[in-house]
């Protein structure tokens, strides 16, 4: 029996599975929809938070093989064929159009000039894909953190209006009557606040992450272009 309808109201009436079960389908479908979206959310949150650990980590490594004097061919080699991490495919890339460069000869600056561009083109190719790989997941969290509080505004609002209904019916504007549809209704609107806050505070951070992260391997790209620059130079 709905406790309303009977005038008891207990502690136990306004549990957050009471509210729910309570609820008209309208209200319902509200909540189970943010529920679902919170918890695609936090999927997201926790996949972005080890990739971007095991990245940076990856980078930090690798940034250390390269930096640490050996030859950028040894280093190459041991990623082996098909790295997964970008910075390896990128040296990769590099040393590849110097291998084919030097086959073929260079013998007049505009050669080795149209060498760096074809590296700095093979280098941003593949800053755009890790930087839309990295990206993946962003837009889920920028809808979640955007239309759930307006979703759950909604199922407030039905919600109240289920109130004034049970007023109208009853002719009666007791408390009992008008505080269980009033809970429902602000109970939707705390469930689309607690699954847009975590989203809005995670799609900024890992959008800041993310932007970091492409600014590493462009730096990274320009100082593979130094370093065939160098070899231009030590080769005239």
């Amino acid at each position: 029996m709905d406790p309303a309808a009977s005038g008891t109201l207990t502690a136990e009436s306004f549990s957050l599975i009471a509210l729910f079960l309570r609820a008209d389908w309208v209200v319902k479908a509200v909540m189970i929809g943010l529920g679902l979206a919170s918890l695609f959310s936090w999927a997201v949150i926790i996949d972005k938070l080890l990739r971007f650990s095991a990245l940076n980590r990856h980078a930090d490594r690798f940034e250390d093989q390269v930096s640490s004097g050996r030859s950028l061919e040894e280093i190459a080699n041991e990623a082996g064929e098909r790295p997964r991490h970008a910075l390896p495919r990128m040296l990769q890339a590099a040393l590849r159009e110097w291998r084919e460069a030097r086959t073929k000869g260079l013998s007049s600056d505009t050669q080795a000039g149209f060498l760096i561009q074809r590296i700095d083109r093979v280098q941003d190719a593949i800053i755009a894909r890790e930087a839309s790989r990295v990206e993946e997941g962003l837009p889920l969290l920028a809808i979640v953190a955007t239309a759930s509080p307006f979703i759950g505004l909604f199922g407030t609002v039905w919600g109240i209006m289920g109130a004034f209904q049970a007023i109208a019916i009853q002719q009666n504007t007791n408390l009992t009557v008008v505080a269980p549809a009033i809970a429902e209704a602000l109970f939707a609107t705390a469930i689309g606040l607690a699954a847009a806050i975590p989203a809005y505070i995670a799609y900024n951070k890992f959008s800041s992450d993310a932007a970091r992260y492409s600014g590493r391997l462009e730096g990274f790209a320009d100082d593979l272009a130094t370093a065939i620059q160098r070899r231009l130079s030590d080769r005239t």
